[in-house]
């Protein structure tokens, strides 16, 4: 095994629960719509596959690093006090920021299983982008203007 691996391997676990808990957050904050709903359906699909890299990890002998996950948990957390707008409240800039990071965030997972050439991984990734873009830019045009 590479020294590098176990290395990459636990970046994609910090980003791979990064995304997990921002689609959880998003969800909520939209529950009650239509983005709401996909995002329920998103944040399994992203929890199933941060899943397959926790295999991925066993099969290759790598143990996942308890502080990264930790401290995923606790970047999205701190993600939450950015400038959106309003004071205390979720706003309209809030969803376009949810979506634009969790945008990046599947791309780049899609680049991660490509490099491991987990094919139908990677196609998974590329399927969930392709089904968040338009949520991300009506997100866009609320916030942003027509």
């Amino acid at each position: 095994m590479s020294r590098y691996l176990p290395i990459y391997l636990n970046d994609q676990l910090f980003q791979q629960t990064v995304a997990v808990e921002l689609a959880r957050r998003a969800q909520r904050s939209n529950a009650e719509s239509e983005l709401g709903t996909f995002l329920a359906g998103l944040q399994r699909e992203l929890a199933e596959d941060r899943d397959a890299l926790l295999r991925h990890m066993a099969g290759a002998g790598v143990r996942p690093s308890r502080g990264r996950v930790v401290g995923a948990r606790l970047a999205e957390r701190l993600g939450r006090l950015k400038p959106n707008g309003h004071l205390t409240t979720y706003s309209p800039l809030s969803r376009l920021g949810e979506l634009d990071a969790l945008a990046q965030l599947v791309e780049g997972k899609r680049g991660f299983w490509l490099s491991l050439r987990q094919e139908r991984l990677a196609e998974r990734a590329r399927d969930q982008r392709e089904r968040l873009e338009p949520h991300r830019l009506a997100a866009a045009r609320l916030a942003l203007g027509p």
